[in-house]
């Protein structure tokens, strides 16, 4: 049986990302422990320099026609697809986002079997690889960093000039919050991230119904799950696995926090079908708080109405006045929201995200796509396959069709 060639392919997507799916070192261990050839396509943008691979005995390439299976991290440019691959990226295309509904369709017409990292789940239907704990680390970051800037109350470099997380931490001791209230939503890797900031400055945690009643002498936090900022619109008692089955019985339930909140932190999954966190006109209403928002889910036109467009590294921060709907230039007005709703997020620290998602991709992953897949993980994360939606997906089918 001839040896299966995996290609690390380069980040052609603009913005540009830095990450990788294997690091050198991880390069490697793929090699020794699955008798696989690793490649890597040559690049200036990885935050592994081709040299830190070819240290370590792995090619670096131009072309990567000759490899099977080809990995990545964000979309492939349409036209770098390789017909009749196996690819494996975030697609973005499982909630028929409409900007990438022509990057399916190519990857369909181009028989490509795309297995996104979104879908890889053990039998439990938890995800097994995720950039999320990196995500709510350098969201948290930044929500804080705009809480200082608008302000005008600290000064701390930016994520993406630190060069890697412990350099990050040295910037903890800079942050001076006044008495404010700082909310997380979600429970999952990306709250999880949020939270372990907080925690390792120093901002206190507090239950959730004392931090709707009670005033404080310095910073807290609290961490919201989705049975506390949604309701049913027949005011019945809140069944969780109800709210997953039936989301639109439900209703938003978080304008309480929204009046006690001055740094929202949004780290909780949302599906279209799911209410909103809040509406566009209770922004406009006097008891309306918040000031800063790092959108790190940065769901557009989704849970969040002042989520007009993703921000970028580069430019990561706008100003949103919900009176005529509008992005504006931040900072200039006190009185509009300041939103950070970077998209990708790990990129600012890719060396120590790319480090953890390879080790998962290594340990739970590679096993089962270069064995036998006894456990389903591939196949369930298989959208296309043979130039058709696998049955999983076929609900996206009209969606490719441009019926919807």
């Amino acid at each position: 049986m001839n040896k299966k060639i995996i290609a690390l392919i380069r980040e052609d997507k603009v913005p540009v990302d830095h990450r990788v799916p294997l690091t050198p070192d991880q390069a490697v261990r793929v090699r020794e422990k699955f008798q696989a050839d690793v490649v890597c396509q040559s690049s200036t943008l990885r935050c592994f320099p081709d040299q830190e691979y070819q240290q370590t005995g792995i090619p670096i390439v131009d072309s990567v026609q000759s490899a099977d299976i080809l990995m990545g991290v964000k979309e492939v440019p349409i036209n770098n697809l390789i017909a009749n691959k196996t690819y494996f990226f975030f697609s973005h295309t499982i909630k028929k986002q409409a900007y990438n509904r022509d990057l399916l369709r190519a990857i369909l017409d181009k028989n490509i079997r795309l297995i996104d990292y979104e879908r890889l789940t053990d039998q439990q239907n938890s995800r097994v690889v995720a950039f999320g704990r990196f995500a709510g680390i350098v969201g948290v970051y930044n929500g804080l960093y705009t809480f200082g800037k608008k302000f005008g109350l600290y000064d701390v470099r930016r994520a993406k000039d630190c060069f890697d997380l412990a350099d990050l931490r040295t910037e903890y001791a800079k942050i001076k919050l006044p008495a404010i209230k700082i909310a997380i939503t979600g429970t999952g890797r990306v709250a999880q991230g949020a939270a372990e900031v907080l925690d390792e400055i120093g901002i206190r945690r507090v239950a959730t119904g004392d931090y709707l009643k009670q005033n404080y002498q310095t910073p807290v936090y609290t961490q919201l799950e989705v049975t506390q900022y949604n309701q049913r619109k027949d005011g019945k008692p809140f069944q969780k696995q109800e709210f997953y089955d039936n989301p639109e019985q439900f209703e938003p339930g978080f304008l309480p926090f929204a009046q006690q909140t001055d740094l929202l932190v949004a780290g909780a999954y949302w599906d279209s079908n799911s209410p909103v966190l809040f509406y566009r006109e209770e922004m406009m209403k006097e008891g309306f708080k918040i000031k800063v928002i790092a959108d790190i889910t940065c769901d557009i036109e989704g849970s969040i109405p002042s989520t007009k467009q993703p921000s970028t590294i580069d430019d990561p921060i706008y100003d949103y006045n919900p009176w005529n709907d509008q992005v504006v230039e931040p900072y200039k007005d006190q009185d509009t929201v300041s939103v950070m709703a970077i998209d990708n997020l790990p990129s600012e620290l890719p060396r120590d995200a790319s480090r953890a998602f390879g080790e998962a991709l290594l340990e739970q992953v590679l096993p089962n796509l270069l064995g036998d897949d006894q456990s389903g993980m591939i196949a369930r994360a298989t959208i296309t396959e043979n130039g058709k939606l696998t049955e999983p997906y076929r609900y996206l089918q009209d969606f490719v069709d441009g019926k919807e």
